[in-house]
């Protein structure tokens, strides 16, 4: 048997967490923690507002490589199904939002970005990487759970508001 080297790890590691988010989707599914937090616009969003449409909610930082990568693709989702019963929720966890501004200024998107400065959101939802994504299905249940960002996810983000605005 040969002997494994650092690559078959990191692989074998890589293999393992993707069959445990994997395994997350169409799991039962539970009722999304309710919130309220400040946009960026000054106006309270809350999720119950949203209920009836498929909720699409991804925490972020500016300070997260992957986050800032995957933010213009959000922001091509968020404008192409939008009329068709989907909000995207950027909920940015950072308790200063002074770089979350900066870097908004700099790469503008058209959904609503959320602060959740005490990260009680996020601690709601288990947030433990960033980027994380949490699909909501039209009753107000979590459906999906996305850890991370790698290029090319972005093909299964699509696939799963494709099935959810479809019940």
């Amino acid at each position: 048997m040969p002997s494994w080297n650092i690559k078959h790890w990191i692989r074998a590691a890589a293999l393992t967490a993707t069959l445990v988010v994997s395994s997350m989707v169409g799991a039962s599914s539970s009722v999304a923690p309710s919130f309220t937090l400040p946009s960026r616009s000054g106006d309270m969003v809350s999720l119950e507002q949203l209920k009836g449409q498929v909720v699409m909610i991804n925490f972020w930082a500016s300070w997260c490589g992957p986050c800032r990568q995957e933010m213009p693709l959000l922001d091509q989702m968020h404008k192409r199904y939008s009329s068709l019963g989907f909000t995207l929720l950027g909920v940015n966890v950072e308790a200063n939002t002074k770089d979350a501004e900066r870097w908004l200024a700099e790469t503008p998107v058209s959904f609503p970005v959320l602060f959740d400065k005490d990260s009680k959101v996020s601690q709601m939802y288990q947030v433990s990487a960033m980027p994380s994504t949490v699909f909501i299905d039209r009753k107000g249940h979590v459906r999906y759970l996305h850890r991370g960002y790698k290029p090319g996810d972005e093909s299964e983000y699509l696939n799963q508001i494709r099935a959810l605005l479809k019940e």
